[in-house]
């Protein structure tokens, strides 16, 4: 098979390259799919330049998700060959002519969800979907400020925060993407480079912060938004897309009787947990409803992967870049 290699850790445009690889076997329970679609993330970038928490051994494959039809399948592996199916793949792989699936970490496709959008919809639905419901406990008739917004978490933090029933601020760093985001169903748009944050907030909630903040960025902002969270609000940190890990006064804590929450959605994977293909189970039906749908921001085929990934790293997207054959 031919895959998008990268034999030492770096920048992508120096690293990965297309290349021949030998073909996975399925392991005990696992699958080998023929990849249709994959969607690129953040983790990516992280992943070439070996700074992601999961290392797979070099040289290996970027791409954390990916959907396609099963070729081959190991002892007690719970697909046939045939299945289309969508897995995620903890430390990457799926950027390749085929990607091995674990039982824990992928599903069947129903026909009604395009391979498209199968490939985008797992890893920000599901780290969005854990983020607010399982561990942030959103109520409806809450306020959820959503940071990052207009990437791939971000605008379905937005979707589902709406279908949950909470009042939505969006924030994002230009006005283009702050209409993308209430074309998705933000009420509110802040754009973080222009206006001052923590007071707009506190304008949008009559002074009662937010009940809700959900942070894919870290960085700086990180120190804006902990500053206009209600009384008994809930942080909930994603991951640190902004570059610098933040920190916390205890005593902000305290006062503002609040809670800081991780969420590491591919834990519940690793751990084989049932509540994330109960998750998908719950996408499925809201994308066939259309209460939810992944936001594409360009599709684009196998030879211009390297695209996508600049296209990540400069920012310029919103919602998922998408790797189709």
């Amino acid at each position: 098979m031919h895959a998008w290699q990268f034999d030492h850790y770096g920048h992508y445009g120096e690293t990965l390259h297309w290349t021949e690889r030998v073909a996975p076997v399925p392991g005990e329970h696992q699958a080998v799919v023929r990849t249709a679609a994959m969607s690129l993330n953040f983790p990516d970038l992280l992943i070439i330049q070996g700074k992601y928490q999961h290392k797979a051994p070099l040289p290996a494959v970027p791409g954390v998700e990916g959907a396609g039809i099963v070729e081959a399948v190991g002892r007690d592996s719970k697909f046939k060959i045939g299945d289309r199916v969508v897995g995620f793949t903890h430390a990457g792989g799926t950027l390749a002519d085929l990607f091995v699936v674990h039982n824990n970490s992928a599903w069947t496709v129903p026909p009604h969800v395009t391979d498209e959008q199968a490939a985008a919809l797992s890893v920000v639905y599901g780290t969005s979907y854990f983020g607010l419901e399982c561990r942030a406990h959103l109520q409806a008739g809450e306020t959820l400020l959503v940071l990052g917004a207009a990437g791939g978490v971000g605008l379905a933090a937005i979707q589902l925060g709406k279908l949950m029933g909470a009042t939505v601020i969006a924030c994002a760093g230009d006005q283009v993407k702050l209409d993308i985001c209430k074309r998705e169903g933000a009420d509110h748009g802040i754009n973080y480079k222009t206006e001052d944050l923590v007071e707009r907030v506190k304008a949008l909630t009559n002074g009662n912060g937010a009940d809700v903040i959900y942070d894919p960025v870290g960085g700086e902002i990180f120190d804006q938004v902990k500053r206009c969270i209600a009384w008994g609000g809930r942080l909930v940190v994603i991951g640190f897309a902004g570059g610098k890990i933040p920190s916390i006064e205890l005593n902000r804590i305290l006062l503002k009787n609040m809670s800081v929450l991780g969420l590491a959605w591919g834990q519940y994977l690793d751990r084989g947990m049932p509540e994330p293909g109960q998750a998908q189970l719950k996408f499925y039906d809201w994308l066939a409803k259309r209460q939810i749908n992944p936001v594409i921001y360009r599709t684009l085929p196998f030879s211009e992967a390297k695209e996508g990934l600049r296209l990540i790293e400069s920012r310029q997207v919103y919602g998922k870049v998408v790797i189709k054959r």
